[in-house]
């Protein structure tokens, strides 16, 4: 879906990210943007609720087959 920019204040700031960071366009300064933006939200969760998040998520895919060979498993890939 198309992000369609109809601020006149916001196209000069996303020109002016597209100048000052050297982007290809202004759509790819704008994702550059909104990555960042997400990046620096995420930080914002305390580190021990992405921990519990993690686990949680960690505890649905289960512990792995104990009856899982490694060994035959990479000698069979390699094997000609």
């Amino acid at each position: 879906m198309p992000l369609y920019i109809r601020d006149d204040e916001v196209d000069a700031l996303a020109s002016r990210l597209q100048r000052e960071t050297n982007a290809p366009s202004k759509t790819e300064a704008v994702r550059i943007a909104l990555v960042h933006e997400l990046e620096r939200n995420r930080t914002k969760v305390p580190l021990r609720d992405r921990i519990a998040r993690l686990q949680a998520e960690a505890r649905k895919i289960g512990l792995p087959n104990p009856d899982f060979d490694m060994k035959k498993f990479t000698d069979e890939m390699w094997e000609d």
